[in-house]
């Protein structure tokens, strides 16, 4: 085995969690804002949205293997946690789309408290990876701190108008962004030089 292509592995390795993280983030506000301006679902903005979905489960575990082991087990059961709540809000897109399912507030009604439940779920466990970045201290403070604001807008938006609880969902995307970048800004520098990645330092 080269043991030379490991760290050079792991620095492709955190562009591509860098990557995902600001360009599906960035996509899942896309697919909310259009259907903000829509008023409703679509077929092509649920298709936006089942991408974007899809692959939160994928980079959020990846955003806490780059801040292992300073991360701990409370980021590790929030990043779970959270990857978890978005398989079940993936399979949602896939029920609206086939159902013709019209809103957000249909989908709900149709579902019941499936997504009652696997809401609290995601902001309890966006809130404990927050504070687990935050503690960590290997990506920005900043990226966690908002990423909890975030969770807690979202949770004392959904009963409010459409137009607040798509603000409120930014800014948790801008959260995702804030981490993704942080990976990209890190880990090219050690791409270039064939380095290792190093995620223990502070943010």
């Amino acid at each position: 085995m080269d043991v030379r292509r490991e760290p050079e592995d792991a620095a492709r390795l955190a562009v591509l969690i860098g990557v995902a993280a600001v360009a599906f983030s960035m996509l899942y506000l896309v697919s909310d804002v259009i259907e903000l301006a829509q008023g409703g679902f679509s077929t092509p903005q649920l298709a936006l949205t089942y991408a974007a979905e899809a692959a939160i489960p994928l980079f959020v575990l990846g955003l806490f293997a780059v801040q292992r082991p300073r991360i701990g087990a409370l980021g590790f059961v929030g990043a779970v946690t959270y990857a978890y709540t978005f398989v079940f809000f993936t399979s949602t897109v896939v029920y609206a789309l086939v159902n013709h399912t019209q809103d957000w507030s249909e989908l709900t009604t149709q579902l019941g408290a499936w997504v009652t439940v696997h809401s609290v779920l995601m902001v309890l466990a966006g809130i404990s990876f927050g504070a687990a970045v935050i503690r960590a201290q290997v990506l920005p403070r900043w990226t966690g701190a908002t990423l909890i604001v975030g969770m807690v807008l979202m949770a004392v938006a959904a009963g409010l108008p459409d137009v607040t609880q798509t603000m409120s969902a930014a800014v948790r995307d801008l959260a995702f962004v804030g981490m993704g970048a942080a990976v990209l800004r890190r880990a090219q520098p050690q791409h270039r030089s064939g380095g290792s990645l190093r995620v223990g330092a502070s943010g």
